[in-house]
């Protein structure tokens, strides 16, 4: 019994001299979109908030840009191919849905530029915009 209250003594002070981050998980970044369907209005709502200047993270890229083959971005801007990408949940479409898009793609292709975008087809990877 008295071994075993050494212990217990040794254990509790031991921590005292241990980082405090030690027994602290490192929580993954992902954008708010994260597990829901992916479709225009959510498309929208990451443009609307994308700054161009600032460092691409999770919440923070152009959702309409593609890669060098064409591929769209998942929720946190990740590629196909790239070690993170993970395949949206995509929202039912029709014709009628794919021609009221069309128009939103239109309206975002005609409108000038952010200060700071590249021009189209600069993708680089994630983080080096």
């Amino acid at each position: 019994m008295k071994c075993f209250a050494l212990l217990l003594a040794l254990a509790g002070s031991a921590s005292a001299f241990m980082p405090a981050s030690a027994g602290r998980m490192a929580t993954a970044l992902s954008s708010k979109y994260e597990n829901q369907v992916w479709d225009i209005n959510a498309k929208k709502d990451i443009y609307e908030s994308w700054n161009p200047s600032s460092p691409r993270t999770e919440d923070n890229f152009n959702p309409f840009e593609k890669d060098d083959s064409g591929n769209s971005c998942d929720t946190n801007g990740y590629f196909p191919g790239e070690g993170k990408y993970k395949d949206p949940m995509r929202p039912d479409t029709s014709y009628a849905i794919m021609q009221a898009e069309q128009a939103v793609y239109a309206e975002i292709a005609a409108a000038p530029p952010k200060p700071g975008q590249p021009g189209p087809g600069n993708y680089q990877g994630f983080n080096v915009m």
